[in-house]
């Protein structure tokens, strides 16, 4: 049986662009990661993987503008939006550079032996070590960011371990591309081209979760496919990490006097974060509380003003278009869903912004209202007016876990007059990253995030964005007793390689 073609397709026609691939067989996949563990020990040299991270950003940056190009004939996202996104990639990758240099990610730890101490302490040497061959499963809406080149791959790359690709239909010319400057950018520092490995197909996701030599897998897209390999992760003979993104609401509470204040702000920014990228972010606020009564009226008409004047857009395939026209009908039917601006089809290829809004009421119970509370991936959000603090607290009983959660307080409520540290407190539980006064959309590559939640927003605690990542594909391991010169060098006593450690309980810089 011959092998399925893989085809670029351009979701603004629904038209095939080009044959890129066929879909790999289960033996192209044990191949693909027998190479990547093949490669790993190139990786060993911190100096060496650090500037194979510096030379990946620079050599993506220098293409730029192909790489834009093929990425916008294959998601319909702009050259604006993949330009910066792109940047904010090579960003990642440097950022990543720098801690690798640094070395704090180590955790080098070291404790002389101790005869006093109850029980007795030995002489002991602890840093972590790179897991192993490290899956990544590229996301649909950040061909970049969250794709071959993505915090993912850079992350895992940082940490010592090769990296094996499951391509994601959508964007799998560009998939192409990338994996080969990445190749490219490791020949140039003698490591294998097998360290970054690319496969193409369904059936090829699900050999590379069970292959043995895979040690750790990181996925962002969808709950149910996130899931299922969550599971066949958990059901291999040796269980391995599974590190995925799935789904989130991401909640927003708007206080009365928030509304009171700045009712318009309000409506107008909230339009910007649910409709940018045509509704196509993993932290798209997808239901907000906002009060009844006139000032959460006036919020309203304020978004009603400004999501219709959003121009129609092109969602990533045509699949996720035909998902998001049923999805929003079916919230859209329930008794009491009003749409004060009707999402849906904008055309063959596009849909339209737009939102629901409901009592809050109906969301404190299970019932059919549930469907509210679930992600629905495109440009539309669902606005819930409660009646009292009651009700909101009800409705957040009710949420599941979450990327983020946000709240809009009013200037006196942000000075720590009134409610704000107790709504604050309320959606904390809820989410990975909570906003004051500000919109979810956008996530900064910096030292400090957090791009994770509890389940179904992720399998795991650990974040994808930000520094801390890199901790995902590292286990500790600890040396009792060892003799000095049998010590790997990060351990000795005379710290020859620099690193950062806590020595004899000290912390050392």
């Amino acid at each position: 049986m011959a092998a399925a073609p893989v085809w670029s397709v351009d979701p603004r026609t629904g038209k095939q662009r080009e044959q890129v691939a066929v879909e790999a067989t289960a033996q192209e996949v044990d191949a693909t990661v027998r190479a990547a563990h093949a490669a790993r020990d190139s990786l060993a040299d911190r100096t060496v993987r650090a500037a194979f991270l510096r030379t990946a950003a620079d050599r993506l940056h220098a293409a730029k503008d192909h790489l834009v190009e093929v990425a916008d004939a294959e998601t319909a996202l702009g050259p604006v939006r993949l330009t910066g996104e792109l940047a904010r990639t090579c960003y990642q990758l440097r950022a990543f550079a720098d801690i690798v240099d640094e070395g704090a990610f180590l955790d080098v730890v070291i404790d002389h032996p101790d005869d006093t101490a109850t029980p007795p302490v030995p002489d002991l040497r602890r840093y972590k070590i790179p897991l192993g061959v490290v899956a990544v499963y590229s996301a649909s809406n950040f061909p970049f960011a969250f794709s071959v080149p993505g915090g993912d791959t850079a992350s895992a790359l940082a940490a010592g371990c090769p990296v094996v690709v499951k391509s994601h239909p959508d964007h799998p010319a560009l998939s192409e591309l990338v994996a080969k400057v990445l190749r490219n950018a490791a020949a140039e520092h003698g490591i294998p081209a097998g360290v970054l490995g690319l496969v193409h197909g369904f059936e090829a996701g699900v050999e590379l979760i069970k292959h043995p030599l895979v040690r750790a897998a990181g996925f962002t897209g969808s709950v149910r496919g996130g899931r299922a390999l969550f599971d066949a992760a958990a059901a291999r003979e040796v269980p391995i990490p599974f590190h995925g993104e799935l789904g989130s609401l991401n909640p927003v509470v708007v206080t009365e006097a928030a509304a009171a204040e700045r009712a318009e702000a309000i409506g107008t920014g909230l339009a910007g974060s649910m409709t940018l990228g045509v509704g196509q972010f993993c932290v798209k606020p997808g239901l907000v509380l906002v009060p009844a009564g006139g000032a959460g009226d006036q919020l309203v008409k304020s978004l009603t003003d400004a999501v219709s004047d959003t121009d129609a857009g092109v969602l990533l395939d045509h699949r996720m278009r035909d998902n998001f026209v049923a999805g929003v009908a079916e919230r859209a039917g329930l008794p009491g869903v009003e749409t004060p601006v009707t999402p849906g089809a904008g055309g063959e290829h596009t849909v339209s912004a737009g939102f629901l809004t409901v009592p809050a009421s109906k969301l404190t119970e299970e019932g059919a209202y549930d469907l509210l509370l679930e992600e629905c991936f495109g440009p539309v959000t669902v606005v819930a007016r409660y009646e009292d603090d009651t009700e909101v607290k009800g409705v957040l009983s009710r949420l599941p876990g979450n990327l983020t959660a946000t709240v809009q307080l009013s200037s006196e409520e942000a000075a720590g007059e009134g409610r704000g540290a107790e709504i604050l407190r309320e959606v904390t539980p809820l989410a990975g990253r909570v906003l004051v006064n500000g919109w979810p959309t956008g996530v900064a590559v910096a030292p400090a995030q957090h791009h994770g939640g509890p389940y179904p927003a992720t399998t795991s605690t650990s974040t994808s964005v930000g520094g801390t990542a890199i901790e995902r594909w590292l286990r500790p391991v600890v040396y009792q007793g060892a003799p000095e010169a049998l010590l790997p060098p990060e351990l000795r006593d005379d710290n020859p390689l620099g690193l950062p450690r806590r020595f004899d309980g000290r912390l050392e810089r």
